[in-house]
């Protein structure tokens, strides 16, 4: 049986390639999935890629996430540094999580270098560009022992 990765990602990300291309590079949503689809076909798994700018979409994919999924790769976007509402959920899941963001948000502004998700997450990626999805769905790949 297959497993399923879903790879959520938080608000503005559906501009992806449109919005500050020098931040966040030119490639889009669709881009990233198609690159992640290709990684986790290697190790037996599908994604499912998921967009939203509201909390609670989010916060529901990862109560669904409960029963479909075997791990989530998350960019929370903004709600990285607000939410400990995505934490809880989060906390409610028991397969691996894995945070990633396409800049390097150590370099930032000080309000990004605070991230709620990762004290839930299993692993970060952060300053790769959309390569750290990649990345990320390689070590979900290992950890899921696909």
């Amino acid at each position: 049986m297959t497993k399923t990765v879903f790879i959520l990602n938080g608000p503005n990300l559906n501009l992806l390639g449109q919005r500050q291309p020098e931040i966040y590079g030119r490639d889009t949503l669709a881009d990233v999935e198609a690159t992640c689809s290709e990684v986790a076909a290697a190790f037996g798994l599908t994604v499912r890629l998921l967009q939203s700018n509201w909390e609670g979409q989010i916060i529901d994919w990862i109560h669904e996430a409960r029963h479909e999924a075997a791990g989530i790769v998350i960019n929370p976007g903004a709600f990285t540094h607000t939410s400990v509402a995505i934490l809880d959920a989060l906390n409610t899941f028991e397969g691996p999580v894995l945070e990633v963001h396409i800049s390097n948000v150590h370099r930032r502004e000080s309000f990004r270098h605070h991230s709620y998700v990762s004290l839930r997450a299993d692993g970060v990626i952060a300053g790769f560009g959309v390569e750290g999805y990649a990345l990320a769905t390689r070590r979900m790949g290992s950890l899921l022992g696909a």
